[in-house]
């Protein structure tokens, strides 16, 4: 029962004529408090007290701090940011007795309290300014258990429209992707956007300057606005983007049941339409669907090709032929093994590419949770002979000379899967030089070492790895030699140069200038002296020299 219902009880139960003895019992209050209550209401009756007299403060009890209170505020004075703790040990030292909680309590009475500074709200034009930033959030799926998700949100300043989504992470890539999102779901971009200092777009600061992250630059630049970085620890600078994660935390989250983050972000885009769009905002008076509908022609148009947000790594192929991205492999042709290929990863699949920048695989990107998991293609794997397979491997190792016939044949002697373990051997020339394999595969004959563990661990010892340009070099290296061996140039025939110096000759000229080279060539072949034979021609005589001729 409040204090005010009390009163109104004491006084109606009192003039029904009950005494103010059982008033008490019945109420289970003292008949001092019901005297005064009496009394007072008399008082406002006859109008010597007014109704809305405030109440009379509470007089102060005697504390054991009252002695000690002109020490504490000197060494306030002396110390300001001196602890509770402190503070006790120095009044225990001066013959103070009581509490610590006693001492932290009067502390904060005594020291003086910071104020906070006002904050001024800013409004900006219609189609200016946009506001970016993430929240973090521990939720329980029903589906899933408990996961860590981030909020992605974007609002335009003056419509106060937002574009929410729930993420795995706050990455480069992620940060990306759902700009562009947000400017899909707006119709177009806001002139500037406000950022906190994370290190997606602020990559550190120089003399109090922020320095801007030259990728998400080139990101903004293409869609055509400036981001800004406010000041560090200073929040309500956009206030506008910080104040709704206490309305989706108080609206959107609560008292409401998900089973995934997929469900999570379907219940977003429906309460976005259904009440966060079409409510009246406080500060505006309007509702944000109909604000936005006004801010549109003032925002950027988007451009005609979104913005290219896929990931570019490179990766060594194993001698299994995978690729490994994010704790998953994936297979890429058999052929390719040893090598460093680039990846492209978008949201959904990873694409690998062969030393040219031709695709060679395509797959679908296993899920973030998913690790230790091998995804292998039709056609990856080898479909030659065994023999062949054999040949070729034997050929591998002659290319180190005697050393290497030696130690490949104590491999297969040694060990069971020693073919295996040969491959693995080879694969290694993908990252250490020609030659340290070599003296490797010399040292490991020498103490009868026979697997690739050893020459592994003689390499790490002896060897340097080579440079991220050095094995580019190397495969480019290797694509010039084919092109080499498979476009071989063939000898032509005199009369093609003749036709191409007297184009006024007849065909009948030619013919027999053709039937003398080939009368020569029978002639030299029947066992004349032939003479040997010059090489390939060269720049044929001018038709105006001495020596031409006709």
């Amino acid at each position: 029962m409040s204090e005010q219902h009390l009163n109104y009880e004491i006084v109606q139960r009192f003039r029904a004529g009950q005494s103010q003895r059982g008033i008490a019992r019945d109420l289970r209050v003292g008949r001092s408090r019901i005297r005064r209550v009496l009394a007072e209401h008399q008082r406002v009756r006859d109008g010597s007290q007014p109704a809305t007299a405030l109440p009379k403060p509470r007089r102060k009890r005697k504390s054991q701090l009252d002695d000690y209170r002109h020490v504490m505020r000197e060494l306030v004075t002396r110390y300001p940011h001196i602890t509770a703790v402190r503070m006790h040990e120095e009044l225990r030292a001066q013959g103070f007795g009581g509490s610590y909680s006693l001492v932290r309590d009067a502390l904060r009475e005594i020291r003086p309290q910071p104020s906070r500074p006002l904050v001024e709200r800013f409004e900006t034009a219609p189609g200016k300014q946009a506001q970016m930033d993430y929240a973090q959030y521990d939720l329980d799926f029903t589906y899933e258990g408990r996961r860590r998700v981030y909020l992605f949100s974007y609002i335009l300043a003056w419509s106060r429209r937002p574009y929410l989504c729930f993420t795995e992470s706050q990455d480069f890539a992620t940060t990306i992707r759902h700009h562009m999102r947000a400017f899909e779901y707006l119709g177009g971009v806001a002139a500037t956007c406000l950022y906190d200092n994370m290190k997606v777009v602020v990559s550190r600061y120089e003399d109090d300057q922020p320095i801007y992250n030259t990728r998400f630059l080139a990101f903004a630049t293409h869609y055509g606005y400036r981001p800004v970085a406010c000041r560090p620890r200073r929040p309500q600078t956009k206030g506008k983007v910080e104040r709704p994660f206490h309305y989706v935390e108080t609206n959107l989250l609560n008292a409401r049941t998900f089973h995934s983050l997929e469900h999570l972000n379907e219940c977003t885009r429906r309460w976005l339409n259904e009440v966060a769009d079409v409510r009246v905002h406080r500060q505006t008076r309007r509702r944000p669907v109909d604000l936005h509908a006004e801010e549109l022609p003032h925002l950027i148009p988007l451009p005609a090709n979104p913005y290219d947000v896929a990931a570019v790594v490179y990766r060594s192929v194993d001698c299994e032929g995978f690729v490994t991205y994010r704790h998953n492999q994936y297979s890429v042709p058999w052929r390719h093994v040893g090598q460093v290929l680039p990846l492209r990863i978008t949201e959904s699949e990873l694409f690998v590419y062969g030393p040219h920048i031709q695709q060679i695989a395509r797959h679908t990107l296993l899920p973030p949770g998913a690790t230790h998991q091998q995804q292998v293609l039709p056609g990856h794997r080898p479909t030659e002979s065994r023999r062949l397979q054999d040949e070729r491997l034997r050929e591998s190792f002659d290319a180190f000379g005697k050393i290497g016939q030696v130690f490949l044949s104590g491999l297969l002697a040694s060990h069971r899967q020693g073919k295996a373990q040969a491959r693995k051997i080879l694969a290694l020339r993908a990252d250490y030089h020609h030659h340290d394999l070599a003296q490797a595969l010399a040292r490991a004959v020498t103490y009868g070492a026979f697997s690739f563990s050893s020459v592994e661990r003689i390499l790490s010892v002896e060897a340097e790895p080579k440079t991220n340009l050095e094995i580019l070099a190397d495969q480019e290296k290797k694509h010039l030699c084919q092109l080499l061996k498979d476009a071989s140039v063939r000898p032509r025939k005199t009369a093609d140069y003749q036709k191409l110096l007297f184009p006024e000759k007849d065909d009948g000229q030619d013919i027999d200038t053709e039937s003398q080279d080939d009368t020569h060539r029978e002639t030299s072949s029947s066992g004349e002296a032939a003479r040997p034979d010059p090489g390939p021609p060269s720049d044929p005589p001018h038709p105006d020299e001495p020596n031409a001729t006709g």
